[in-house]
């Protein structure tokens, strides 16, 4: 659940033109927000559930970070092993392409020599591309983007029907946001009357 029990809702707010045509609302609103994606996965199959019109329903993750995990050391001889080995599968692919389509039949050998030569030239590569980073990252890893939170937009016109359906799920967060609400709306009111 997110930092206010669960959900959170929010005003409308415009969404980035840039989006692609599918990925993007016209005018989207705020269902709830969540920590976990299972959890606005969870709400929005609950809504599906529900009949509610999913079509115009948004998942959006925020607050993004990339998390990088160090896998090992580089050196010359990993460079070397892993461009041959990606040159020698790309080699293997041309050869049998070759072979399959040779007017004089299919020939073993005419693949052994590009996987030969696919090795040769993959490490090869890989070596001058190692080679111009001057061991600037001597590492291997693996990243991966992900977010820290989870928004459940929809359209303005299911917005209300959306949070009410989505009270049944959890009627207690429902409430303490309602109250959150209410003490929200008093302080701004109380800051206009001075």
């Amino acid at each position: 659940m997110s930092d206010n029990g669960g959900m959170s809702s929010t005003s409308p707010r415009p969404f980035p033109t840039v989006a692609r045509r599918g990925l993007s609302l016209e005018y989207p609103m705020s269902l709830g927000v969540y920590e976990r994606y299972e959890d606005a996965q969870q709400a929005v199959d609950f809504l599906s559930d529900r009949e509610f019109p999913v079509q115009d329903v948004l998942i959006v993750g925020t607050e993004l970070k990339q998390l990088e995990r160090v896998t090992g050391r580089l050196t010359r001889g990993r460079v070397l092993a892993g461009g041959a080995l990606s040159g020698a599968w790309l080699g293997f692919f041309v050869g049998l392409i070759f072979a399959l389509f040779d007017p004089r039949g299919f020939s073993v050998p005419q693949i052994l020599g590009t996987v030969v030569f696919g090795a040769l030239f993959g490490a090869i590569w890989a070596f001058v591309g190692y080679t111009a980073t001057r061991g600037q990252r001597d590492f291997t890893s693996v990243s991966q983007v992900v977010a820290t939170k989870y928004e459940v937009l929809c359209e303005h016109k299911h917005a209300a029907q959306g949070r009410q359906l989505l009270a049944e799920l959890d009627p207690v967060g429902a409430a303490q946001r309602a109250a959150q609400e209410e003490i929200r709306k008093a302080q701004e009111a109380e800051r206009k009357a001075q």
